[in-house]
């Protein structure tokens, strides 16, 4: 239990988590994307359908999907000039051929697609996992999201094959309840083109997570989202299941949020997949995502990480 808390563990969890992140698996209906939500772009990049080629994958029991929790996603970036399109296959050099960035958000092995307890096997095949190093390597683009529990022991060695190091539990702030806010102003939101932007008024100062999970970047790497002191990983053996016993982590210093240049390619990791995108989750339908009012900056921050992906500016 981390000092200066007095509720039990679960107390704690619960009241931190509830109407922030991804609900258990018998409530998923309470989630859902925001389809009165419309993103916008003042300055679009290219003109509607002429953009970079975007791919999302939907071959991997994804949680978010094109049409469903990631709809707000692709809105953005079509609104942007970006093709966005679903992929139903697995990964192949044929497959990534048409595309100039993959994304993978919360992908999970068909073990877990209805119990999320452990173990979390790999959403990707070896095979898989070396088709896309290669290709990054030879100049794509890969955006890999990856939530709290089970979903970075899904995607861990999908990560690992890029030097990062998953944590398959849920990042907590233990000083106070609500999202997670990453500032310029105290250092935890890191200075790169993804936040400074191409000017003023593309410059983004803070960024609004709810929950996910931390994770190790390579040295190489660039952390745009760092935690603080406070910030723990919770590590149940069941999503939402936290007992007294549940093995915390002190996860300060650590990254939910990292960019990279691989080879000819680039690469950014996050560890939380609500601030891409815009729902209502809850009883009472409460927005979760760009649609929340502390996250009034990341369609800007989304619009700038893609652009930076694909090499637009």
């Amino acid at each position: 239990m981390p000092p200066g808390v007095n509720r039990t563990l679960r107390e704690w969890a619960t009241l931190s988590l509830i109407g922030l992140a991804v609900f258990p698996v018998s409530a998923v209906a309470q989630q859902l994307g925001d389809s009165l939500f419309v993103p916008t772009v003042s300055a679009p990049v290219f003109p509607r359908g002429e953009g970079p080629r975007v791919l999302l994958d939907e071959a991997h029991v994804n949680f978010h999907t094109l049409s469903g929790r990631f709809q707000a996603f692709a809105n953005l970036l079509r609104a942007d000039g970006f093709v966005v399109r679903s992929g139903g296959t697995r990964f192949t050099p044929e497959l990534l051929a048409g595309a100039d960035l993959l994304v993978i958000a919360n992908a999970l092995n068909a073990r877990n697609k209805e119990d999320w307890s452990l173990p979390t096997p790999s959403a990707f095949s070896s095979a898989e996992i070396a088709v896309v190093r290669q290709w990054v390597d030879q100049g794509g683009a890969l955006l890999l999201i990856a939530d709290h529990m089970p979903f970075p022991g899904a995607a861990d060695a999908m990560a690992a094959s890029f030097g990062f190091e998953f944590n398959n539990g849920f990042a907590m702030d233990t000083t106070a309840q609500g999202p997670l806010v990453f500032r310029r102003a105290d250092g935890s939101l890191g200075t790169h083109a993804v936040t400074e932007g191409a000017g003023p008024e593309e410059r983004v100062d803070s960024i609004a997570t709810f929950t996910g999970q931390a994770f190790r970047a390579p040295a190489e790497a660039t952390s745009v989202l760092t935690f603080a002191e406070g910030y723990v990983s919770l590590m149940p053996d069941e999503a939402w299941e936290f007992e007294p016993s549940t093995t915390s982590v002190d996860v300060a210093g650590w990254s939910q949020g990292a960019v990279m240049d691989v080879g000819q390619g680039r690469i950014a990791v996050f560890g939380e997949a609500a601030m891409f995108t815009a729902q209502r989750t809850g009883p009472q339908g409460a927005p979760m995502g760009m649609n929340a009012p502390v996250a009034s900056q990341n369609p800007q921050f989304v619009a700038n990480l893609v652009r930076w992906l694909t090499r637009v500016r």
